[in-house]
């Protein structure tokens, strides 16, 4: 068992994403930085801050609940990969890279919620 959040596998990776995206997102143009710079970060460490509010909750419930959310953050981040790339933003690399991150991360909470269910 782990004793804080910060040891999870799962949240680790959802903070490399944050990582990632927020590097990504320092080269687009100035004029995006309250609109699509800011609402890609914004879902992207959305992930794991869901992570971790899924670790402090005690009832499984609301540790799903959480975990369900950052799903939702991921479907987010990944439809403003796509944005970036259809306006030029970002390269076809770029966003394939960062959706394999993404769709792994997914699949790792949904195993993590199954789990949970089973409880």
């Amino acid at each position: 068992m782990y004793k804080n959040f910060k040891e999870m596998p799962i949240w680790q990776n959802a903070m490399e994403v944050a990582e990632r995206i927020f590097l990504l997102t320092e080269k687009l143009p100035r004029k995006e930085d309250y609109g699509f710079t800011s609402q890609i970060r914004r879902s992207a460490v959305s992930i794991s801050a869901n992570i971790a509010e899924a670790f402090g909750r005690q009832h499984n419930k609301d540790k799903i609940n959480f975990y369900c959310f950052s799903r939702g953050s991921i479907a987010e981040t990944m439809s403003h990969l796509e944005y970036g790339y259809r306006v030029n933003y970002l390269s076809q690399e770029e966003v394939s890279d960062i959706n394999k991150k993404l769709e792994m991360l997914n699949n790792n909470i949904n195993k993590v919620i199954k789990t949970l269910r089973n409880r």
